[in-house]
């Protein structure tokens, strides 16, 4: 009972502190003049992958490595199988492949150094450092190619900002604020006790409840934004949102993660591994990250350009497609779909 109550408690708290910090931090942004191009690339983007963040740093100071390094590969591939697949179940989206192609070429990428830090097992110190640079290089790049009134992506990134109508008192601002940072991290404490004591009681790993319970919980704020926009007929605004969160989660949340608490993918019956050797190459049983894990991340990026690039629409079925696909990996995951090696 009291673990259900943390969890349900943790989602809640992570849901509405997100909420609140977004509108709150927007608001304030705009009252110092800040234009909708940087508050849609800076603000909202990080706003919404606040929750990751807090829940990954909770999980590494609680030693849950399982659930932190669950979290980032969980949120990436439901933000585009289950949020995109949502959003467009809901209503077919019309998508602007020229907005999309540099966000979606940078997300790729970002994603194939996050497959070889994860073969290495490297996420030191340093990584995390880099990673951050990378990530703020990013956003400085974006910024600067998107003050070009021409610019597709630009116009996808103001439009991010604008969902969020925050015309609030100064005051309120700040209040949203503040009490949106400390639901963030009540929630994420409660979301992780809750998600340890559920793999303890199930007898899962840790990585399972990270990509699952937990991944689906941090995810929600871009979950209901993307259904939101899909069903105003502003899907770019969704899948703009998705992209930049994803490529979030991998940067800044691992980058900062790995800074703050260095980490191995190792399991702890594995630890005599070197852990300059491919983690990965061990199987299974050695590295919390399995092929499983690795595949669904980039079969998502395949159905996604596939769908989006193409035919300059998500259709219905495509949507479908892609919840099925997330239903799919889920199922391998807790073992409930049988596998030929098994």
């Amino acid at each position: 009972m009291m673990m259900t109550m943390l969890i349900l408690g943790g989602f809640l708290l992570l849901f509405a502190g997100g909420e609140a910090l977004v509108r709150g931090s927007v608001g304030i942004a705009r009252k110092a003049g800040m234009s909708e191009l940087v508050i849609g690339l800076t603000l909202v983007g990080f706003g919404t992958s606040l929750p990751e963040l807090v829940t990954s740093l909770e999980a590494l100071h609680e030693g849950a490595v399982g659930i932190s390094i669950g979290n980032v590969i969980g949120s990436n591939v439901a933000n585009i199988m289950l949020v995109i697949g949502a959003a467009a179940f809901v209503r077919a989206i019309m998508t602007n492949p020229k907005a999309l192609m540099r966000d979606g070429l940078f997300m790729v990428a970002v994603t194939v150094v996050f497959a070889v830090v994860v073969w290495m097992d490297a996420f030191t110190r340093l990584t995390g450092i880099l990673f951050t640079v990378l990530l703020v290089a990013y956003l400085v790049v974006s910024v600067v190619l998107d003050r070009n009134a021409n610019s597709a992506a630009g116009g996808m990134h103001q439009h991010e900002a604008e969902e969020f109508d925050a015309n609030d008192p100064i005051w309120l601002s700040l209040l949203m604020t503040a009490g949106g940072i400390a639901g963030v991290i009540f929630g994420a404490k409660f979301l992780v006790e809750g998600g340890s004591d559920a793999a303890r009681l199930f007898n899962v790993p840790e990585t399972v409840i990270g990509i699952s319970i937990v991944a689906i919980g941090t995810s929600l704020p871009e979950l209901v934004t993307s259904i939101v926009a899909a069903r105003k007929g502003k899907a770019d605004v969704a899948l703009g949102n998705v992209l930049g969160s994803n490529v979030f989660n991998i940067l800044g949340i691992l980058g900062i993660s790995a800074i703050v608490y260095p980490f191995s993918l190792v399991e702890t019956g594995a630890a005599n591994v070197p852990l300059e050797v491919a983690a990965m190459q061990f199987g299974q049983a050695a590295s919390m990250v399995t092929w499983t894990d690795m595949g669904a991340i980039f079969l998502s990026l395949v159905l996604l350009f596939v769908f989006a690039f193409t035919g300059r629409k998500i259709a219905r079925w495509e949507g479908g497609i892609l919840l099925s696909a997330y239903l799919l990996y889920m199922g391998l995951r807790f073992d409930l779909i049988p596998t030929f090696g098994g």
